[in-house]
């Protein structure tokens, strides 16, 4: 597997299974009816942050991240990063791999944390995976997240001293 910096060509590729994974509506907090150009505008951000993408030794796309600052001016010494694997390839360590690629990146470009904002609790190989790299949950919002299944759940912030 190989991770590189996405380009605008990635994203025929990413849209198929970012659209799923956002539709679904378990992971992540963004509208379900996100379209596509709204999406790719918020995923493939500008340098100082990063997307990239996993790839296989043919070139498939199995899975995305995007990087980028948690928060501007004082709060801008702490990272962020959110992470997409296609269904499709799940289970294969792409996750782990993307997770531990923002975390060189954030070190690498001087950042001091790694802050993520709203891990939805139901989500336990994501919490298990970011508990494994080092990240602790150090608050929950009760009931922040609307899961379609499970309905009110907790949204974990995580963090992790870099």
């Amino acid at each position: 597997m190989l991770i590189r910096k996405a380009t605008p060509g990635d994203w025929p590729a990413i849209w198929p299974f970012f659209h799923s994974v956002v539709k679904a509506g378990e992971t992540f907090t963004y509208p379900l009816d996100l379209g596509e150009e709204e999406a790719r505008s918020w995923w493939l951000v500008s340098e100082p942050g990063r997307a990239v993408v996993a790839v296989d030794s043919a070139g498939a796309v199995l899975g995305t991240a995007k990087m980028n600052r948690n928060h501007m001016g004082n709060g801008s010494h702490v990272a962020s990063a959110s992470y997409m694997v296609d269904p499709a390839h799940s289970g294969r360590g792409v996750g782990r791999a993307l997770c531990e690629y923002s975390l060189d990146w954030a070190g690498t470009a001087g950042y001091r944390a790694m802050q993520f904002n709203a891990v939805v609790e139901t989500n336990t190989r994501a919490v298990r995976l970011y508990r494994s790299l080092g990240f602790e949950v150090i608050g929950t919002l009760p009931q922040g997240f609307h899961h379609p299944t499970a309905g009110y759940v907790g949204l974990h912030i995580m963090h992790k001293a870099l």
